[in-house]
This record gives C-alpha cells, structure tokens and sequence, in this order.
C-alpha cells in the first residue's frame, strides 16, 4: 500500500490506480473488520448505479432506524476522552425522558443528566435499575433502535457511543499513538456508569465488541459486577479466540489475509482520506458485503439493510485499522465467573460469521446456569434483524430481576422481514 501513496504524489495515472486499489482494499478489508463482508445481490448488477443511488436516499430519508433520542451527557475516561452517552429515564407520570426527533446531535432541548432522586415522605425514592446498552464494532448506540424503542417508559436505559464511535470523542490516547485494547473499553464503560448510573441497580447489555467491553469492567472492577449487577446479556459476543474465526472463507484464504491484514490496516490507515473515497465510489460492492456479514436470512427490511450501511459507513477508515488487533488480542474467559452470581443471557444468530454462535455456546460452558439462546437465520446484526426475538428474551430477564414489571406491556419491537407480497 505505500506504493499507492507514492504513485498518487507522482502521476494523475498512478494515482488513479492506486486510487482504485485503496477502494477495494478499504472496502473488503474495512468492512470484515467491521464485522460485514461479501456477496452482491443481483439487483445491484442489473439496477443502474444513479438509481441505486437515488434508492439510498430515500431509504434514507424515509427510515425512522436511529432517530430516537435521549437526554444527553457525557463521561469522561481515564485519558481524558469525552464519551457521549443518553438517558431514557422513567417519569412518575409514567412518560420519558426523552428527545424524540432526527439523527442529530441529541442535545434537544432537555437539561440534567445522570441518576433522578425523588423524595418520598422526607426519604428519598429508591433508585431505579437502570439498563446499560454497549454496542459493537463501526456501530453506535443506535443500534438497539428496536430495543430501545420497546423499553421506552418501562425501565430507565443508558445508551453510550464507544470511544472514537457516534458522537463519543476520537480516543486522546489513540490520537497519541496508544494502542487501544479491550481493557480501555472496560475502563471506558466504567466512566459511563459513574456518569449515567452511579446509584441502583444494573443490567449490562453488550453485543458483539459491547459483550466484549462488559467482560473487561468484570476483569477490572469485580466488586461492582458483585454488589452492583442484577443481570447481563450478551449478544453475538466472544470471550477470545477471534484470531481463529474464518469469516466463512475457505482455509487458505483465510490464512492469506491473516498474514497480510495486519500491515495492509497499518497502510490503509495512514492513507485515510485517500481510503474513504475509494470506499465512497464502490458503495454498491460495500452494501452487498455488508448484508452478507451482517443478516443471516434473505427477507431484511431493505431500510434495515441500509441503516446498518449508515452505521458502518460512518466508522472512518482509521478507526477501523486501530480496533482490529485488539480483537486477536482478547480473552476474557477469565473474567466470565464473575457473572456467575446474575440471571445471564447469552444470544447469537445461528448464521454469524463474525462471532459464530459456537462462540457463545463456549460463554455458555463457563456460565452453566445463563440462558442461550441461538436465533435461526440470524446474523451478527441479530439485534437488528430479529428484533423480536432479542427484545422477547431480554424483557423476560428484566421481568426476572424485577426490572420490569410482569404485567409490562413491551412492545414496539416488531419485526424487520418482509412480508409476502411486499
């Protein structure tokens, strides 16, 4: 890849070529990394690119995936980067606290952040539990639109942006040069509760790299996981061992990338810029790589579909380069009998490719007493794609811990196949 820089600071040719090189790499390499990859369906080769593009858009402008807001705070972690959290609180009206509207910013027109004490008599009111929702990899915390929207009104709710993701600060340490590990996420998510949640209760929630950010707070802090968590749930998540996923590629293609990966990301990474407007111009080959590494079945709301592109698109190329060795680096199977005490649920779509569900089944050896569940036709976006299924499991462990009510209503989820005749 340094050749691709060299040849763009000598010739208009050179770069043009180069320029295609990057796109491609950028793509196909960024998006594994991001946990979406290959296959283009048919449509795409057949439909022109402007009306393609022109589909995006109103896609765009029509889905109402990622537009729910909370009340806005941030957190600050241990290097000083600022990360982006929101509130859903429950009202004693029964209403939210919340900023209903587009994808903006999130600041709306509320103030206050962090736990609401009420008093009751002279005393104050107990503390409500509150749930904490980590996202994945090139993700952000609107990721968990469905769950979030169904849980709304019935339990209090933190929604967080990993360091260098969504509106959360590009992490200061990385900016310095630090690589960053698991552990700084664990450290991070920790920063968040002390800000979000400082009293009551806990659920945590994780999927994929948020699972794996939840084994790190254990690893590091246990005595809040012991005094503190009243349930976990893991979604599409791993203990360790990624380095040993084959992304449902054949063995020697896995091999080849395995011993290239690592310095092609260093070299995609120092040519951001040129990287993001290659991956730009091969948008249709991107979709298509997406819905393969993210769904596991065929009938995805193509708004869905193109939501998650939103998600992944937004995650700068650099970003990606500088995640990725943390991932072959994790093992947290260690930490994981510190959950043992809590109500856990450990779920994953039997089609992933990028945390297969045999991963999960290994989380589930350690924690003999969790609940698994293995979602058919599910992908690494289960959350997204049978949002039925996750909410249904997760609103039956919050009934378990007292965090919902029995009697609760919990609905709004819906389900994001398309219906015959569609």
């Amino acid at each position: 890849m340094s050749e691709i820089g060299a040849g763009d600071a000598v010739t208009t040719a050179a770069a043009a070529v180069g320029w295609r090189r990057a796109g491609f790499a950028g793509a196909a390499i960024g998006v594994i990394a991001a946990g979406a990859a290959a296959g283009v369906a048919v449509e795409r080769l057949t439909v022109g690119r402007g009306m393609r593009r022109r589909a995006r858009l109103a896609l765009d402008a029509t889905g109402p995936y990622g537009s729910l807001r909370g009340l806005p705070g941030r957190a600050a972690a241990d290097d000083g980067t600022e990360l982006y959290y929101e509130v859903d609180e429950v009202e004693p009206d029964g209403g939210t606290g919340t900023v209903d509207g587009g994808s903006g910013t999130g600041s709306g027109t509320a103030t206050g952040t962090g736990t609401r004490r009420r008093r009751l008599f002279g005393r104050k009111a107990p503390v409500p539990v509150t749930v904490v929702f980590s996202h994945g990899y090139c993700l952000s915390q609107d990721s968990w639109h469905f769950q979030r929207a169904a849980l709304r009104g019935l339990v209090r709710t933190v929604h967080w942006d990993q360091r260098s993701h969504g509106r959360s600060e590009r992490g200061r340490a990385q900016a310095q040069g630090v690589p960053v590990g698991i552990d700084q996420l664990g450290r991070d998510l920790m920063a968040v509760i002390e800000a979000a949640a400082p009293e009551g209760r806990l659920v945590l929630v994780g999927h994929s790299m948020g699972g794996m950010t939840m084994m790190a707070l254990a690893d590091q802090f246990p005595a809040l996981i012991r005094d503190r968590v009243a349930a976990v749930a893991f979604v599409g998540t791993s203990s360790g061992k990624l380095g040993e996923v084959d992304f449902g590629l054949p063995v020697a293609g896995v091999n080849a990338v395995r011993r290239v990966l690592p310095g092609v990301l260093r070299a995609l990474g120092s040519q951001a810029e040129l990287v993001e407007r290659g991956r730009r111009a091969t948008a249709d080959l991107f979709a298509g790589l997406i819905k393969r590494y993210s769904f596991g079945s065929r009938d995805v709301d193509p708004a869905v579909e193109r939501f998650a592109e939103r998600l992944i698109e937004s995650t700068p190329i650099d970003v990606v380069a500088e995640f990725y060795p943390a991932f072959t680096e994790h093992d947290k199977s260690g930490a994981l009998p510190a959950f043992r005490d809590a109500p856990v649920l450990i779920l994953a779509g039997d089609k992933d490719l990028v945390t297969p569900s045999s991963h999960s089944e290994t989380i589930a050896d350690q924690l003999p007493d969790a609940e698994l569940v293995i979602v058919p036709d599910g992908g690494h976006l289960v959350m997204l794609e049978h949002p039925e299924t996750v909410t249904d499991r997760l609103a039956d462990l919050l009934v378990r811990v007292g965090a919902v009510p029995a009697t609760a209503n919990v609905g709004g989820h819906g389900s994001t196949a398309q219906q015959p005749g569609d």
